[in-house]
């Protein structure tokens, strides 16, 4: 991959590290990555990091479900309607993914795949 793929993906992946809704699974596989990037580990861990970024990120749909559901309710509290609304907005606009900054840095990411599994 080139170093301007390289680099925007290591930008990407410490955002989704950093980022309060990102799962400990996908900072996991973001680190291991990282600290593959260079070594022989790096196709590997490259590998392993696309897959759960493919895991992790939330549908728009999944997103205004879950907003809508006791769980999401739970998690949400009065701000699920809220979060609902925001999600069908950005439906409208065209957005296919949660706007969260995990789902976000996810979505950068997988948008440069092919180049990053070259």
């Amino acid at each position: 991959m080139n170093n301007e793929v390289l680099e925007f993906a290591k930008a990407e992946a410490k955002k989704l590290i950093d980022a309060p809704t990102s799962c400990a699974e996908v900072k996991d596989a973001a680190s291991a990555w990282l600290a593959a990037v260079g070594t022989d580990q790096e196709a590997a861990e490259t590998k392993k990091f696309v897959a759960e970024l493919e895991e992790d990120i939330i549908p728009i749909d999944g997103l205004i479900a879950f907003a809508e559901s006791e769980t999401g309710a739970k998690v949400f509290g009065d701000k699920a309607p809220e979060v609902a609304g925001h999600g069908r907005k950005i439906k409208a606009e065209g957005a296919k993914y949660c706007d969260c900054p995990a789902c976000a840095a996810c979505e950068a990411i997988l948008a440069k795949k092919a180049e990053l599994l070259a």
